[in-house]
């Protein structure tokens, strides 16, 4: 039975995954996400229900249109695959209630925004709003989880990019400051904490690493939306338990 519901949590990812992809594809460019239908954005062709099987129909596909024969990015199946195994992780770690899909639901923003970050530049004001309609929802649905600690958050992760901003100049861009108010009000100020610490030391280490490899220039644009979403997962899966540590290891 747990094998088989591991199953439909990781299925029901991939099919998110596919949507994520229509929203990262047509959000840039301001088009709808509803129409037109899913189509070949090199020949326009209407997709059929069958070359929109996640991640399977881009393999039986060879990643080619079925119509005109062009190349299928590799990003769609990436995103499909990443967001299953997200989604099977966060279900595996909190089990099926309102704070697990409180997570898959930020987790489909944070995908989002971080291929659209990787490939435009930028993080959608759209997709935040939707994330903080959202994070409203959900935090009227767990009400009994309080109120007060996760705008804290909000204002924590927010406020304090902001300030870096201000101080570096304009170094820190608008949207991840937006993009860590909506993560504060999901998770609250504890968490938040720690995903601005871990945010940082994995960006930086990221950024010495696509520099040494040349993939990036020392004055390139480097995204910093798909550190800080790192850096939130390891902090809703482990959080808690590096707090604790890092508390008992201070006290000595």
């Amino acid at each position: 039975m747990k094998i088989l519901l591991y199953t439909l949590i990781f299925l029901f990812g991939t099919i998110i995954g596919s949507f994520l992809n229509v929203v990262i594809h047509r959000v840039p460019k301001k088009e709808s996400i509803v129409y037109p239908p899913s189509h070949c954005p090199s020949c326009g062709h209407e997709l059929n229900a069958v070359d929109l099987i996640p991640i399977l129909s881009y393999i039986l596909l060879k990643g080619r249109c079925r119509y005109c024969g062009e190349k299928i990015s590799i990003r769609y199946p990436i995103v499909e695959l990443l967001t299953g195994i997200v989604f099977l992780i966060i279900y595996y770690k909190f089990g099926l209630d309102f704070k697990a899909f409180s997570y898959m639901f930020l987790a489909s923003i944070l995908i989002a925004v971080s291929f659209i970050d990787i490939e435009h530049r930028i993080v959608p004001n759209k997709i935040i709003l939707v994330g903080f309609i959202g994070g409203i929802i959900f935090r009227v649905l767990m009400y009994n989880y309080g109120f007060i600690d996760y705008i804290m958050g909000l204002v924590l992760g927010g406020g304090i990019l902001l300030l870096i901003s201000l101080i570096s100049g304009g170094e820190m861009g608008g949207g991840d400051i937006k993009l860590m108010a909506l993560i504060g009000f999901f998770i609250g100020w504890k968490l938040t904490i720690l995903v601005l610490f871990l945010s940082v030391i994995i960006g930086a280490l990221g950024g010495v690493i696509l520099v040494a490899l040349k993939i990036k220039g020392r004055k390139d644009y480097i995204p910093f939306a798909p550190y800080i979403s790192i850096a939130w997962l390891i902090s809703i899966l482990y959080g808690y338990e590096m707090l604790n540590y890092y508390i008992k290891f201070i006290r000595g």
